[in-house]
């Protein structure tokens, strides 16, 4: 949502720099992103975004869900601040900006690859080492399956999609016979 990725940007950043300044930024990814999947499940959501809680309480709920984890202190302060301000609802998005910013700190792109088929062990090697080399920079990358691309791949990076897939080809071929 838009709305949500002008909300979460400040907080974003300013959790960013707060992890630069404590040395934390992977440790705090991998917390943040435990907390931004609880509270996009439905049934959290619903929850915190309950009208007869306060905001100090809905932060609560979700810092007492993932209590077990036992997230650093100063996140669990940036979820109270999150909560108090009305926010919390922004915190999946918040992840996804921290995480952006963080992989631009180690000069890395994320990617979604859709194949027709699993990838995985060294064809999905070779396939990355080959897109980071074209696109001259480290890419963490998930892989879809898409049954309907027939064969071959498409890369979703940034804004950019880089799209080799049979299907593509057919829609092509298609496009240049009907005109």
């Amino acid at each position: 949502m838009a709305e949500f990725a002008t909300i979460a940007r400040p907080y974003a950043k300013a959790l960013y720099g707060l992890a630069q300044k404590h040395n934390k930024l992977k440790p705090w990814l991998d917390e943040l992103a435990l907390m931004a999947k609880v509270a996009a499940e439905p049934k959290v959501a619903a929850a915190l975004a309950a009208p007869e809680l306060g905001a100090g309480e809905r932060g609560e709920i979700l810092l007492n869900i993932v209590a077990s984890q036992k997230p650093d202190v100063l996140l669990q302060n940036f979820i109270t601040v999150l909560s108090e301000n009305g926010r919390l609802a922004a915190l999946p998005e918040v992840f996804e900006q921290y995480r952006e910013l963080a992989l631009s700190e180690e000069q890395t792109q994320q990617a979604v690859i859709y194949s027709a088929y699993p990838l995985a062990g060294k064809e999905l090697d070779e396939l990355v080492a080959e897109l980071e080399k074209r696109l001259h920079t480290k890419l963490q990358v998930r892989v879809e399956v898409q049954p309907d691309l027939i064969g071959g791949v498409k890369v979703e990076f940034g804004d950019q999609v880089l799209d080799m897939s049979v299907q593509s080809k057919l829609n092509a071929l298609y496009a240049a016979m009907i005109n």
